[in-house]
């Protein structure tokens, strides 16, 4: 396969990836992450119980989760979706090894298929551990490496964008580093903010109860990683203390991240060489405020779900940019497959 259509394929691949991540936040935030108790299928289908025989076996089969197929469906469709993904992942494998002397790199696309395993298993562990919150949180941090990582290929292959040559402007590298360091960290609490249900700990802005900016909190048992196997984590086990401290936590954590990544956005505006390293530049401004602005109106009204699902997807798209921008200050590699 020429290198121009392989990139082609890793677009489709990266942008399908990008859609289960979405997704996979929408049934998430619609409670519907156990809408199917099983694993892989649905109440022992491949597809939703829906006639009345069918839905009285499950039933009967499942009398911890009674049917309800609004919820059994999203977890279905992306499940489909993932399965899709995953497919298409180790077809980019196979004709990487078939294609190198075409100059498409080998190495990336075997990581992919052994991260799409392990996502595989994560799902799993989803299901039969009660959307345990860690289980959780490592499936979000997982589709998004996943992500990153088609991207990054799709970088490798697609020649969209050259690496800088300018000095100057590849001194900022390391911060570039350190602020996906910091979005990262970021992510990972508003993951763990969303699985233990501490969203709605904090209904006001910037305050929190009423006048108060800084309410009682359990940091202790606010993140604790593991309590053990059996305990239905759906709609949360903390006290309000716990997930008040999970609310805060995200709050000075995008604080930190807002400032950083707005002085960042800024220097790279201010030493681009070229329109491409200034609409990057002006890209991570204007999507980092408007993720703040989203995360605000998450607060002031949670219960908007597309306010919420569009927040996981700025969070993804912000690693992009900075991933994109990365992979233009890093030195110059050689072209051969690796």
């Amino acid at each position: 396969m020429k290198r121009e259509t392989y990139a082609t394929f890793v677009a489709i691949t990266a942008i399908l990836a990008f859609a289960v991540i979405t997704f996979g936040a929408y049934v998430r935030l619609s409670d519907a992450g156990l809408g199917c108790p099983d694993w892989p299928g649905c109440y022992g289908q491949l597809t939703v119980p829906e006639n009345k025989t069918d839905i009285e076996k499950a039933n009967a089969d499942y009398p911890q989760r009674q049917v309800e197929p609004e919820k059994a469906w999203k977890e279905m469709y992306h499940r489909y979706l993932a399965t899709g993904l995953g497919i298409l992942i180790l077809f980019l494998a196979i004709v990487a090894g078939m294609s190198r002397h075409n100059g498409i790199p080998l190495s990336l696309p075997i990581i992919l298929v052994a991260m799409v395993i392990f996502q595989g298993l994560l799902g799993m562990w989803t299901v039969t551990l009660l959307v345990k919150p860690l289980v959780v949180t490592a499936h979000l941090a997982g589709g998004l490496i996943t992500l990153i990582l088609l991207w990054w290929l799709l970088l490798r292959t697609g020649k969209f964008i050259n690496s800088n040559t300018d000095p100057l402007f590849a001194k900022l590298c390391p911060w570039v580093v350190f602020g996906i360091v910091l979005l990262t960290i970021q992510i990972l609490l508003g993951g763990w903010t969303s699985t233990n249900y501490a969203a709605a700990a904090c209904i006001e802005f910037p305050t929190c109860y009423g006048s108060m900016w800084w309410p009682p909190t359990n940091f202790e048992e606010a993140f604790k990683l593991w309590r053990g196997l059996g305990v239905n984590y759906e709609f949360g086990v903390l006290d309000n203390p716990a997930r008040t401290a999970i609310h805060l936590a995200h709050r000075v954590g995008a604080l930190v991240v807002l400032v950083y990544l707005l002085i960042l956005s800024v220097q790279i505006m201010q030493r681009a060489k070229n329109v491409i390293h200034a609409n990057l530049g002006a890209a991570l401004h204007v999507l980092l405020l408007l993720q703040i602005g989203l995360g605000i109106a998450v607060v002031l009204n949670y219960r908007q779900l597309p306010v919420a699902v569009a927040h996981n997807a700025g969070a993804a798209l912000l690693l992009i940019i900075l991933f994109t921008l990365l992979y233009i200050l890093k030195p110059q590699q050689s072209e051969q497959a690796t």
